[in-house]
Parts: C-alpha cells; sequence; structure tokens
C-alpha cells in the first residue's frame, strides 16, 4: 500500500482592479508612498476575500492596473508595501488580543470577588422564617454568578476572533503580490 501523499494547497487568488497605485494607498496618510496605510476600502475588500479563502491555501493577491504606474516596475514596491502593512495589521491586532485577554483576567478576578461577597452575604440568610430569607438568599448566589458572565464571555469567547484575524493578516503579509498593467 502507497504512503498517502498531502498534496499542497492550491493558491488562492485575490484580485483588485484599480485605476492606478494611489487608489491602493490612503492619500491622507503623509508618509512615504512605500509605508502608507491602505485604503480602508482596498483594505476592507481584500480581507474579506481573504477570509473566504480556505485556512491552508497560500494566497495571492493580484493588483490589475488600468494604466500603467508612474514609476517603473512598480511590483517589488507594492508587495512591500502590502507585507509591511498586513505586518504592522497583525502587531496591532496581536497587542489588541493581549489586552483584551488583560482585561479578562482582571474582570475574572473582580467577578470572583463579587461571586464570594454575595456568597458570604448569602450565608447570613440562613434558612429562617418567611420567604424573604431564601429569595435574598437566592438572589444574591444569582447576582454573584451574573457578575461572571463578562469575564467568562472575554474569556471563553470573545479572544477567538481576534486571534483568527491576526492569523489571517499574517497569512496576507506573507501573500505574493503581482501587479498587472492594462488588463
Amino acid at each position: 500500500m502507497a504512503p498517502a501523499v498531502k498534496q499542497a494547497a492550491s493558491v488562492h487568488p485575490i484580485e483588485l482592479k484599480i485605476t492606478d497605485l494611489h487608489q491602493l494607498f490612503n492619500s491622507m496618510d503623509p508618509s512615504p508612498f512605500h509605508e502608507r496605510d491602505l485604503d480602508h476600502d482596498a483594505e476592507e475588500f481584500i480581507v474579506s476575500w481573504a477570509r473566504e479563502c480556505p485556512k491552508d491555501a497560500p494566497i495571492q493577491l493580484v493588483v490589475h492596473l488600468a494604466r500603467p504606474a508612474e514609476i517603473p516596475d512598480p511590483g517589488p514596491l507594492v508587495a512591500n508595501s502590502l507585507r509591511h502593512y498586513f505586518e504592522y495589521r497583525a502587531e496591532i491586532t496581536l497587542r489588541e488580543l493581549k489586552q483584551l485577554l488583560r482585561q479578562g483576567r482582571a474582570c475574572l478576578f473582580i467577578g470572583l470577588a463579587f461571586l464570594v461577597a454575595c456568597n458570604v452575604v448569602a450565608t447570613l440568610f440562613a434558612p429562617g422564617p418567611g420567604t424573604w430569607h431564601g429569595l435574598a438568599r437566592e438572589g444574591l448566589a444569582i447576582l454573584g454568578w451574573v457578575a461572571m458572565w463578562h469575564p467568562l464571555d472575554l474569556l471563553l469567547y470573545r479572544w477567538w476572533p481576534v486571534l483568527r484575524l491576526k492569523r489571517l493578516y499574517e497569512r496576507l503579509a506573507r501573500a505574493e503580490v503581482s501587479i498587472k498593467v492594462g488588463t
């Protein structure tokens, strides 16, 4: 029996049609051309299509220019600019992830302290005469657990999409970039 050979994932192209290179970058950014931020619409387009790619497939960005660029052979400049931009976005997203996890840990400690306080106060309402003691005891227990909702939401669910976005930016930073003029 022959060993199974894992096939390499096929390259997933993302095609972007623009009139000239200035449409690709934010014109309000005073940085040099190769360090500029991407235009918001261009970034949104690229990221939304990249989300549709299989997670194992390498990405290729194909920029179709309607007219020739002002500089000869813009390919390396555009490739470096896109790589730089998406590496920067991955770094920013990593910072956001770390901040979210820090916030989650802080909220967890606050929520646990509040839950303990609610349970301590609830024990003061030991079974006694009337239903008010029982209502107060159960209400405090529920209130303590409700206070845990936000920390658990942060630590169990909110960080996954941020990590996924960071990984997507890293994939886009590694993407092969090609420029096609007049197509």
